[in-house]
């Protein structure tokens, strides 16, 4: 299982869900929902269906579900997943000794949670991609490009 935004999917989100399916034979994604985004994050750029089609569209990925709303409990989707494993993004601020502990709380302590490596692109996130995006507007804007 992965989980993400999946906000402005990038070479970073691709990079991550291929190491997440190498680590099983079925890689199952969470999608987060969109309140989820807002109340943690940002104004998602892209709805959570959008987001949900476009992650179902990947080689790697062989299911995609919606994860919960704000004050529905993470770990409740969890039966509808089945995970072995929980594959975090390098750059995701998950604690996996907490997520490890939170686990075993609800019976779940069979699943391995494992951090995967990040790309060594410049542009492997999307805060990074909305940064370049700006500066070149910003050049752009004040005659930089001529």
């Amino acid at each position: 299982m992965a989980v993400g935004v999946f906000d402005l999917l990038h070479a970073g989100h691709l990079h991550y869900l291929e190491q997440a399916r190498g680590l099983g034979d079925h890689l199952a994604v969470v999608i987060a929902h969109d309140e989820t985004v807002r109340e943690r994050k940002h104004e998602p750029v892209t709805n959570q269906d959008l987001r949900k089609r476009m992650v179902e569209g990947l080689k790697p990925v062989d299911e995609v579900l919606i994860g919960n709303p704000p004050g529905v409990p993470i770990f409740d989707i969890l039966p509808k997943v089945k995970p072995d494993i929980i594959a975090l993004g390098y750059d995701q601020e998950h604690a996996e000794e907490r997520i490890k502990l939170k686990l075993a709380e609800f019976g779940w302590g069979h699943v391995t949670v494992t951090r995967v490596e990040g790309l060594t692109e410049d542009l492997d996130g999307t805060r990074k991609i909305i940064a370049r995006i700006l500066e070149l507007a910003a050049s752009t804007k004040n005659g930089d490009d001529e």
